[in-house]
């Protein structure tokens, strides 16, 4: 199986949008966000899509049954992002390529994003390849901690970083390209003593670097990309950003 494939996380419930619906599925510019995420995997190259489902998934089953390429996961409990691609293994077991790992409320993804994320790992592949942006207001998300020659040392989300490594100005977005087998062994490894007590796949890339793997972060993302929705200000900002100034009313 070569079919270049995708993760996309998308069993979460939409609490804090007062929404009964799962995530996904609440409409951005008319339109349930997932299908702005495989819009932009497809045209950036991917050709084979795991959804993971898990809230209400027979809701995202039924929008997406007809889209070309889509398979499905089920997340029967949400333990966290990296036990959502755990639950991907058996439709992984036999596949030996990129896996990109992205997560379903990202309806700014863009196309061009995919498209050089995948062509980085084409030209040099490594065990991970992480897609980054510099944000200049970059409070709330995790920053890319580099050493002295630039190489990625890992990520450290805000509440846990330095003052100085506040400063850093680069950020993960969550948009990862795995070598299939690296993903799968470092799943076995990931840990949930963590306060939320739940596995997450940001901690696959440090795994890989403690074993010696190269991990590249690559900063070809907008800043745009940074805007998930979780909250009603936040689909705000991300209409906002989608809508044309031509079509703002005045």
């Amino acid at each position: 199986m070569s079919a270049k494939t995708a993760v996309v996380l998308a069993a979460g419930m939409g609490t804090r949008m007062k929404s009964d619906l799962p995530k996904v599925l609440v409409e951005v510019c008319g339109r349930p966000m997932i299908l702005y995420v495989l819009d932009a995997l497809a045209a950036g190259g991917i050709e084979r899509t795991i959804v993971v489902v898990g809230y209400r998934a027979e809701l995202v089953r039924q929008i997406l049954k007809d889209r070309p390429g889509v398979e499905f996961a089920l997340q029967a409990e949400q333990l966290g992002t990296g036990h959502a691609v755990m639950c991907c293994r058996d439709l992984l077991a036999e596949y030996d390529g990129p896996v990109m790992v992205v997560a379903g409320d990202s309806p700014l993804m863009r196309a061009e994003s995919v498209a050089a994320l995948l062509a980085e790992y084409e030209r040099r592949p490594a065990a991970a390849i992480l897609g980054t942006a510099h944000k200049p207001n970059p409070h709330g998300l995790g920053r890319v901690v580099r050493d002295e020659q630039g190489e990625f040392i890992g990520i450290v989300e805000e509440k846990d970083a330095t003052d100085e490594q506040r400063k850093i100005t680069e950020v993960n977005l969550s948009y990862y390209v795995f070598n299939c087998r690296d993903l799968l062994l470092t799943l076995d490894q990931l840990r949930s003593d963590n306060a939320q007590g739940e596995y997450y796949i940001t901690d696959s890339p440090g795994v890989l670097v403690a074993q010696g793997r190269e991990v590249r972060a690559l900063p070809v993302l907008q800043p745009c990309e940074a805007l998930t929705i979780n909250t009603f200000d936040q689909l705000a900002l991300v209409e906002a950003e989608m809508t044309p100034p031509s079509q703002l009313p005045v």
